[in-house]
């Protein structure tokens, strides 16, 4: 499986080293977040490459919730935790970091699977900047450039049909509503078989911290990351 260079099995269970989970980020997600940085102070597994490993141990399902509840760290010894249409990602003392509820037809092929997979994560790996600042200029706010905190908070995917021979994805807009210094951020995107749309889904995440929005502010933070991008990549 090609996800295999990018945790640890042992037995059931399965960690990530912060080598691992970082090229994850920057290798296959497109993703420049210093949380996943290698040294970060407060290193964060990718969201994402939590989903890819959920995603190829459940097949693509008709219907399919993901619900993140706590940030995974380097190291912690996890397992999937049920199965058939629920399953958890828990560690030793059945602490919940994500569940997954699904249900209709199944998908299991491999190939399939990591098309579906890549074609994500590339898309979801650019929601900073791309998708975040033009939300934050129409609803006038940002988040502490010094103290970031933008985390997933659940995943809907629905297809109409599993009977696929290729899978993209396209985008298909984004909101964005704010209560005081907290906000969330729905991103909606459509899966493509072709030239027809087959599926949709939308995440969404859970921003806080928030603070008047300031346009040089907001550059200098685009700056600082694309070019922690172009010297990284």
């Amino acid at each position: 499986m090609w996800l295999h260079d990018f945790y640890q099995q042992n037995g059931q269970q399965f960690s990530f080293t912060r080598e691992q989970a970082s090229r994850f980020a920057k290798q296959v997600a497109d993703d420049f977040n210093p949380i996943h940085d290698v040294d970060a102070k407060r290193f964060c597994v990718p969201g994402d490459l939590l989903f890819a490993l959920s995603l190829s141990r459940a097949g693509i399902r008709q219907e399919m919730d993901f619900s993140f509840a706590d940030m995974v760290t380097d190291g912690v010894p996890l397992h999937f935790a049920g199965e058939g249409d629920s399953l958890r990602l828990v560690d030793e003392s059945d602490k919940t970091f994500m569940s997954l509820a699904a249900s209709g037809a199944a998908n299991t092929d491999a190939a399939l699977v990591e098309q579906l997979t890549r074609a994500y994560v590339a898309f979801s790996g650019h929601t900073f900047p791309h998708i975040l600042v033009p939300l934050w200029r129409e609803q006038n706010v940002m988040i502490n450039p010094a103290r970031p905190m933008v985390i997933y908070q659940s995943m809907h995917l629905s297809f109409n049909t599993l009977a696929l021979e290729s899978l993209s994805l396209d985008a298909a807009g984004a909101s964005m509503t704010v209560d005081g210094k907290r906000g969330q951020v729905v991103v909606r995107f459509a899966f493509k078989d072709g030239d027809k749309v087959v599926g949709k889904g939308e995440k969404k995440l859970v921003l806080s911290g928030l603070r008047e929005f300031d346009e040089d502010a907001v550059a200098g933070v685009v700056e600082y990351y694309d070019e922690r991008k172009a010297r990284l990549k």
